[in-house]
């Protein structure tokens, strides 16, 4: 692997990885709510659980599914699905920080399941292993999701920090209601998103 291409696909990794999305404001919202050492379940859930997407797009799932569009399709709504239920949680939280931020946030499956529920996340495996691992070479497709792991984990660890930072700002629990109704907003426009390009 030549350094051109390790840096490109480097680059390809982190905008795709650490551009506002789902799964990125989960973990904003989760290290606001829960502190960051309880939010890296969800970081280390959401990196694995891409990059086992990635693995498999790379080796021929997509192909697969091109014969069974409506497994796609069951995909899409079950990510409208997820996206909203994330959002009513988000929304009806009553905003009140624990003292010693270290309270159950999201969980490990949660943050993998998500991934696999993420819109985001099928486009970047589908752009990234037909930009860089077309030809199917099994080695060059191991070494990209090794490579893309350890960005989308210091990526989706960059949001939980970002939230952990924000904690400390937010004075009372009718602050922390605000944030999480404005990410709440955020995840339904996610999913409306989802509805509007099923059309």
């Amino acid at each position: 692997m030549t350094f051109s291409l390790l840096l490109s696909m480097s680059a390809f990794a982190l905008a795709a990885s650490i551009s506002p999305g789902p799964v990125n404001i989960v973990a904003l919202s989760s290290g606001t709510r829960h502190g960051l050492r309880a939010s890296m379940r969800h970081v280390a859930g959401a990196s694995l659980g891409f990059t086992l997407l990635l693995l498999l797009i790379g080796l021929g799932l997509h192909e697969l599914l091109a014969s069974w569009p409506s497994i796609i399709e069951g995909v899409r709504w079950a990510g409208v699905a997820f996206l909203v239920y994330m959002a009513v949680k988000l929304g009806v939280d009553d905003g009140r920080l624990e003292e010693g931020g270290d309270t159950r946030g999201p969980s490990m499956w949660q943050g993998a399941i998500m991934q696999w529920l993420n819109p985001k996340a099928w486009l970047a495996s589908l752009a990234g292993m037909g930009a860089y691992a077309a030809n199917g070479e099994v080695g060059l497709i191991l070494r990209f999701a090794l490579l893309y792991l350890v960005i989308c984990y210091l990526s989706i660890a960059c949001w939980a920090v970002a939230g952990a930072f924000l904690r400390h700002w937010l004075r009372d629990a009718a602050q922390v209601r605000l944030v999480n109704r404005v990410l709440a907003l955020l995840l339904v426009v996610s999913a409306g998103y989802l509805v509007v390009a099923a059309r």
